[in-house]
């Protein structure tokens, strides 16, 4: 009997000491507030070779940049600590990460564009890849946390941030700072909600202490979305809001629908023809001094709604619901926001109506 506990007791220990290999948060040296050795600068430009920043691999030319550090009249700002590094042309930075395959990982990072208009962001962990643009900024500070979802097809990974732009200028290019990780557990539906993650409270990693929310990228339809369960279906972008941060109707996550009739999310449900269904939800404000006249879209197949929504940005929300019949086995939900807004107290913000707590549900006949 004793040898059977001692048995169960190593099996628990390790199997708990597996759980542990992955915490979600920043990975190594993901703020960069480790930098390359003096003898291996050359002014901001990293001249030490692949290993020179800890824990990373870097090819091109990659600089390691101080925050207060002046770039012409332009003052370089570091979102989080005191250090970040830029991609210039064809330049990435790559880490390898132990997960676990066969799970879902999101990336959160941090990008601000310096001298080029239209720079993106090319991200990958094979064989999956995107390429994000950056040239849209959603906060007035310049920095924007963007989101990127993954499948890990082995138990080590290979991260590359890539700037595949080609500019005159060769130092032009991306920052990037703050690069975490986050398991995600893609949600089902359930006799509650037909609709998966209807309270979006899975969903990417947010910096803590950090008030900007997380982008999720547009055009993002496949079955790796950092937004388990939901596609971004528009040119523009929407944003990932918390509690400890934001107004958020219900739970801890929400989303903002930061760009008119450009920002939008759906998700197709399966339902039966001819039976009836209600698509409840919340609209609200995020109390970001988002202000005035707000109008969401909601569609579910071929009916839609329009709910008003009169924000002084200071928080607080309203219920609306959508009753329709079912025209085959395949719903497509969407939601979007009618109008621009930008925030009142900056006046260069993006911003937008939330929605949260969104529910499917047929309806039973009296």
């Amino acid at each position: 009997m004793k040898k059977v506990f001692v048995f169960l007791s190593l099996l628990f220990c390790s199997t708990f000491h597996v759980s542990l290999s992955f915490s979600d948060g920043l990975v190594a040296n993901g703020n960069f507030e480790l930098g390359p050795k003096p003898s291996e600068l050359k002014g901001t430009i990293v001249t030490g070779g692949k290993n020179s920043i800890p824990e990373w691999e870097i090819s091109g030319l990659v600089e390691y940049i101080k925050s207060g550090q002046k770039q012409g009249d332009m003052l370089l700002v570091v979102p989080e600590g005191a250090y970040a590094v830029r991609l210039g042309n064809e330049a990435s930075i790559k880490q390898r990460i132990k997960v676990i395959k066969g799970m879902y990982y999101s990336i959160t990072f941090m990008v601000a564009r310096t001298c080029a208009q239209e720079e993106r962001i090319n991200i990958s962990v094979a064989p999956d890849f995107g390429v994000i643009p950056i040239q849209t900024l959603y906060t007035s500070s310049g920095w924007d946390p963007i989101a990127y979802g993954f499948k890990a097809e082995f138990n080590v990974v290979e991260m590359v941030i890539h700037n595949p732009g080609v500019e005159e200028d060769p130092a032009c290019g991306p920052l990037i700072d703050s690069v975490a990780l986050r398991t995600l557990y893609p949600p089902r539906p359930t006799n509650k909600n037909i609709l998966k993650n209807g309270g979006f409270e899975e969903g990417p990693y947010i910096i803590p202490n950090s008030s900007y929310g997380v982008i999720i990228p547009p055009n993002i339809e496949d079955d790796h979305s950092p937004l388990p369960g939901w596609m971004v279906e528009s040119l523009k972008a929407v944003k990932y809001l918390d509690s400890d941060h934001f107004s958020v109707p219900e739970g801890t996550r929400a989303i903002e629908l930061v760009a008119g009739k450009e920002s939008a999310i759906a998700q197709v449900a399966r339902t039966i023809p001819g039976k009836t269904y209600v698509l409840s939800f919340s609209v609200g404000d995020a109390s970001n001094a988002c202000e005035g006249s707000m109008i969401v879209e909601a569609f579910a197949g071929k009916d839609t709604i329009k709910v008003p929504y009169e924000s002084k940005g200071k928080g607080g929300f309203k219920r609306a619901a959508l009753k329709f019949v079912a025209a085959g086995t395949r719903t497509r939900v969407m939601f979007l926001s009618t109008f621009y807004s930008m925030r009142s107290d900056d006046l260069s913000s993006l911003c937008g109506p939330v929605i949260d707590d969104v529910k499917l549900l047929s309806l039973r006949k009296p």
